[in-house]
């Protein structure tokens, strides 16, 4: 977008212009690298205020001011002379700020102006910041054009290498890896088994299998390969290990996922446990301060009240096993009312009260939220939620598989988020990666895996 300045001769005293700002976590994080200030309170949820968001610095807030002068009044060209600040009340990551500068004189023969400057709160309009600026004003138009400027990504993956410090030194998980018969299925699992999160055993057709090995230039050596050509028979084959105790969990290769299901959930010998089989994505996505888990994405189309009741335990139980004590689970709705007609808002409001009498355990449910209140403090705020999830969701529950998938892909598509994939509510883990996944997804999946497996055979369930 093309911006101009407003020039010395143009100004008048009442001329004025805001910018908005969404403060993020990731923001703090930036701001700290580029000023030295690493200061924990700006970094960490150290107030004691029960909203876990850091607070902002003052001076980044005082950032927010001069961004109006230089980009929008008086614009392009101006320059500063002196700021004066006073600190009315504390922001924090999740808060949307409005930053007002109002011209107030005009020196000519010096050529400065004088503006007062203001940031408030967007949610409750709280004064955060008052003070006043003198600026030397351009005396010439300039126009600037936004798009010159390079974008910003803060993208550590910090979550899912912290997933991956604590599941490395775990016993590398036994894994049946079914028609691992192409470069990202091989790769994957071969990948995984360098950091020593799985001991894969390789299901399928053996000539494809060394073929693509070949390919990638990868040794085979040292690896169990069970030649079973036929997609269906080698994930046959994969569940009967598991029920003889040869294999830990299971990983979709290179097949369709209902083949790979299909045997796991044969009410004779398949590996139900009790519970419908959901699908949970473990999302790193930039800007939050941990893990959010998005579920059911892939299996569960329409899910009724009691396959939500599997959804949600399900999820709590990936949470926990993740180090997450006591999970946040926000059930998503258009609102965040009961609304007899809009039957999503209904069942979140049943899965709310189950978990209140005792029927889901393990976590905290809340519904039904909509999307803003279930992820963002100032949006909670607004509309007066004040539970200890609303703004704070670490699980989110989307009403069916529609909603859920376009979640997780906007997430992964628009917000650079990765997503880790994994099936539960069998008798032990199984890993669900996508053709598209990185090898940071394709770890992280495995690392949710051990961590799931090393949590249930420590009495986690």
């Amino acid at each position: 977008m093309v911006t101009s300045n407003k020039t010395f001769d143009e100004l008048q005293p009442g001329d004025t212009a805001e910018l908005r700002r969404l403060v993020t976590q990731d923001d703090l994080l930036v701001f700290a690298n580029m000023s030295g200030n690493h200061n924990p309170m700006h970094l960490h949820d150290l107030d004691d205020d029960g909203i876990e968001t850091s607070i902002a610095p003052g001076l980044f807030i005082g950032s927010l001011i001069s961004a109006v002068l230089g980009n929008v009044l008086p614009g392009p060209g101006t320059l500063y002379r002196s700021q004066h600040f006073e600190f009315c009340h504390r922001a924090h990551a999740g808060d949307e700020l409005i930053s007002t500068v109002t011209v107030v004189s005009k020196n000519e023969s010096e050529g400065t102006v004088t503006l007062d400057t203001i940031t408030r709160r967007s949610h409750d309009n709280a004064l955060i910041i008052t003070g006043q600026a003198v600026v030397e004003a351009p005396r010439r138009k300039i126009e600037m054009d936004d798009d010159d400027l390079p974008g910003l990504l803060v993208q550590r993956h910090r979550h899912f290498e912290r997933l991956l410090a604590r599941a490395e030194p775990l016993p590398a998980l036994r894994t049946a890896v079914v028609c691992p018969e192409e470069e990202n299925s091989l790769g994957g699992a071969l990948l995984a088994r360098d950091h020593t999160l799985i001991a894969p055993i390789l299901i399928g057709d053996a000539a494809k299998i060394t073929a693509t090995a070949a390919a990638i230039g990868r040794s085979l050596d040292g690896i169990e390969i069970i030649d079973i050509p036929d997609h269906t028979q080698a994930a046959i084959h994969a569940v009967a290990m598991v029920n003889d105790g040869a294999a830990d969990a299971l990983m979709k290769g290179h097949l369709h996922t209902d083949q790979l299901l299909r045997p796991v959930i044969d009410k004779v010998t398949g590996l139900r446990a009790g519970r419908r089989l959901t699908h949970v994505f473990v999302m790193d996505v930039p800007g939050l301060p941990h893990p959010l888990l998005v579920t059911d994405a892939a299996i569960n189309i329409a899910p009724d009240l009691r396959t939500k009741v599997d959804i949600v335990q399900n999820a709590i139980d990936c949470a926990r096993a993740l180090g997450i004590e006591v999970p946040k689970v926000g059930v998503l709705s258009a609102v965040e009312t009961v609304n007899p007609d809009l039957p999503s808002s209904v069942d979140a409001a049943l899965l709310s009260k189950m978990a209140e009498r005792g029927q889901i355990t393990g976590g905290l449910v809340e519904g039904p939220l909509a999307m803003d209140n279930a992820v963002s403090p100032a949006a909670a705020r607004t509309k007066g939620l004040t539970s200890p999830v609303a703004g704070q969701a670490e699980i989110l529950v989307a009403p069916d598989l529609d909603a859920a998938n376009m979640l997780a892909k906007q997430l992964a598509y628009i917000s650079h988020a990765e997503g880790a994939g994994l099936v539960m509510g069998a008798r032990v883990p199984i890993i669900l990666n996508s053709r598209s996944d990185d090898d940071m997804a394709r770890l992280a999946s495995c690392a949710v895996a051990a961590l799931h497996h090393q949590w249930r055979s420590g009495g986690g369930k």
